[in-house]
């Protein structure tokens, strides 16, 4: 597998099929504090979705177990989407959104990777009542897989030189 055919399976949502668009379930979701709240819907429920479990140095480190809803299936309540923080490593083409209160990991807003559909990776982690030892995880070698392979905690993008360090 090329490292791009690797990177399309860790960046793009698991395809339905016509019997999982039948029934969906509406998720409520939040970080830690309250500070951010939203709901998510998704199309199967999480009990017929795989969750992506990925070991790239990010989800590893921010907890990341994800789901892929379409941007118009997640409703930010209170103006929750502003209210996040942002952080772009790597491609800076993906924001990891984070409660700027309690450092809760809500997971990755990929519009400028999925256009023109605006797909969020939401991290399951934040959902309430949700049993994560339930759910069937689909594993990923990210962090062998989606260039560059490796580790990237720790780095930093120097703007002047154009590279990490």
């Amino acid at each position: 597998m090329s490292q791009d055919e690797a990177k399309m399976l860790v960046d793009t949502p698991p395809q339905q099929t016509e019997e999982d668009e039948k029934s969906s379930a509406t998720y409520k979701a939040g970080c830690h504090c309250g500070y951010i709240k939203f709901s998510v819907t998704l199309t199967p429920p999480l009990p017929q979705t795989k969750v992506l479990n990925c070991n790239c140095s990010a989800c590893t480190r921010f907890g990341y177990l994800l789901v892929y809803p379409e941007a118009s299936s997640v409703t930010w309540h209170n103006d929750s989407r502003a209210r996040c923080s942002n952080y772009r490593f790597n491609t800076k083409n993906k924001d990891q959104m984070f409660c700027k209160h309690c450092g809760a990991s809500i997971g990755i807003d990929f519009r400028e990777v999925h256009k023109p559909k605006h797909v969020y990776g939401i991290n399951v982690r934040t959902f309430f009542d949700i049993d994560l030892d339930s759910l069937t995880y689909r594993k990923f070698n990210g962090r062998n897989m989606v260039p560059p392979a490796g580790d990237l905690s720790g780095q930093y993008w120097d703007e002047e030189a154009h590279k990490l360090k």
